[in-house]
C-alpha cells in the first residue's frame, strides 16, 4: 500500500508489479485504487504517472460515491426481482417433483422440490443463468465476428465467470473472459463488451489503433458503453 498527496487530498493505492509493458490504473466501485506497473519500473515514474492521472482518479471516486447503496442479500423467495437481458422479472417459486426454471409472462418461475430451501432455489437460478449466458454469449459472438472482415479472427475460447471489477477481459493467448452478470444487461450492451474484447485480439492495448478498429466495427460504441454504465448503476 502507498499513498500520494494531491492538493488537499491523499490518494491511497495498491501498487502491483506484473509482466506487462504499460502502467495501468484501476478505480473500483468501493473507491479502491490499484496501479499495475511493469516489473522493474522506477517508483518515481509510477508516482509521476499517478500524479498526472490524479484528477481522473478523484473524478471516478466521486462517481462511485454517488452510486446507490448495495441492495440487501437475496433470499430467493417469491416476489424478488431479477433482471435478464435488461428486463425485470419477478421470482415465483413453487414446489414440484421436477426441478426447473423458465420465463413466463414477466415471471422467473422456479419449480423446486423444497420451496422453503432458499439455497436450493439459488443454485437452480444460478445454474439457469449460466446456461443462458453460454447460449446468448455464443450466439452474439457468432453474429459479431463477421464485422471484423476482411480481418480473419479465430473464434476465441470464451470463459464465463463472475468478475468483481470488469465486464470482460482478453488474455495474451487470445482467451476472452466475460462476466456472468453481463447476462442481466441488454443485448446491445453485451454486444459492446464482446466487440471490445474481440478488438483486443487485434490491438492488445487501448491505443489509437484500438479505438479506430472499435469505431469501424461498432460506430455507436460510445452510446452502448454509456447505456451499460447507466444499467450498472441501476
Amino acid at each position: 500500500m502507498h499513498s500520494l498527496r494531491f492538493g488537499e487530498t491523499t490518494i491511497a493505492y495498491t501498487l502491483l508489479y506484473a509482466p506487462r509493458k504499460t502502467l495501468a490504473i484501476h478505480v473500483y466501485p468501493d473507491q479502491r485504487v490499484t496501479v499495475k506497473a511493469p516489473a522493474g519500473s522506477d517508483f518515481a515514474a509510477v508516482e509521476d504517472f499517478l500524479r498526472r492521472r490524479a484528477p481522473w482518479i478523484l473524478r471516478k471516486q466521486r462517481e462511485f460515491a454517488r452510486y446507490p447503496a448495495a441492495p440487501p442479500p437475496r433470499r430467493y423467495v417469491s416476489g424478488e426481482n431479477f433482471v435478464y437481458l435488461g428486463r425485470q422479472y419477478r421470482l415465483k417459486v413453487s414446489e414440484g417433483e421436477r426441478a426447473g426454471v423458465k420465463l413466463v409472462r414477466g415471471y422467473l418461475e422456479v419449480t423446486t422440490p423444497s420451496k422453503a430451501a432458499g439455497a436450493v432455489v439459488r443454485r437452480q437460478v444460478e445454474g439457469w443463468q449460466r446456461k443462458q449466458a453460454r447460449r446468448v454469449f455464443y450466439a452474439r459472438m457468432q453474429a459479431l465476428l463477421p464485422r471484423f472482415l476482411p480481418l480473419t479472427l479465430p473464434e476465441p475460447e470464451v470463459i464465463i465467470k463472475p468478475l468483481k471489477a470488469r465486464w470482460g477481459s482478453c488474455s495474451h493467448d487470445g482467451r476472452i473472459t466475460l462476466n456472468l452478470a453481463l447476462i442481466n444487461m441488454p443485448k446491445a450492451c453485451i454486444d459492446y463488451v464482446i466487440v471490445h474484447e474481440l478488438c483486443h485480439l487485434v490491438e492488445h492495448n487501448h491505443g489509437r489503433q484500438f479505438y479506430a478498429l472499435l469505431e469501424r466495427v461498432m460506430p455507436d460504441w460510445q452510446a452502448r458503453r454509456k447505456r451499460l454504465n447507466e444499467a450498472e448503476r441501476g
